[in-house]
């Protein structure tokens, strides 16, 4: 059960009592946030890019989430760990219909997505072994002013 207050004066304390289905919680914006364990600005920067909308909105213009919402924002949090863009995402989002080419289409943007992480893990290798000859360099240098690590990136 909820309390919502019809008077904004609060000595007068005249409420009204909404019945609210036990099965189906509610969650304002600062609740889901919470409940995610992500900042409210978080929520409200997904609500304005269209990926995460609320339930319904209190006559004051709050956003009330429901089960689903919390649902959705866990899969978006998920997503963005995985390293997917909000694009992506929004994609992901509305082929959430179960159905085999929904299946294959996930599946191909995933595996695109694995082939841009592997290209990244190359190019971090690269940039290791890049910095590692560098700093060795630089290590066996003989005492001078002239510091090898500058004098390569300058060529």
């Amino acid at each position: 059960m909820s309390y919502f207050a019809l008077d904004t004066i609060p000595i007068y304390r005249v409420y009204t009592i909404y019945m609210v289905n036990p099965d189906r919680k509610s969650y304002t914006a600062g609740q889901l946030a919470k409940k995610a364990n992500v900042n409210i600005q978080t929520v409200r920067f997904y609500d304005r890019q269209g990926i995460l909308k609320p339930a319904s909105r209190t006559e004051a213009g709050y956003r009330v989430y429901d089960n689903e919402g919390v649902k959705r924002l866990n899969f978006i949090i998920q997503a963005k760990e995985l390293g997917f863009s909000l694009k992506e995402i929004k994609e992901f989002l509305e082929l959430r219909v179960q159905s085999v080419q929904t299946c294959d289409r996930v599946r191909q943007k995933t595996t695109e997505k694995l082939k841009d992480i592997q290209n990244k893990i190359a190019h971090l290798k690269k940039l290791e072994k890049t910095f590692k000859g560098l700093i060795g360099d630089c290590e066996n240098r003989i005492i001078s002013e002239q510091c090898p690590i500058l004098d390569k990136m300058e060529v």
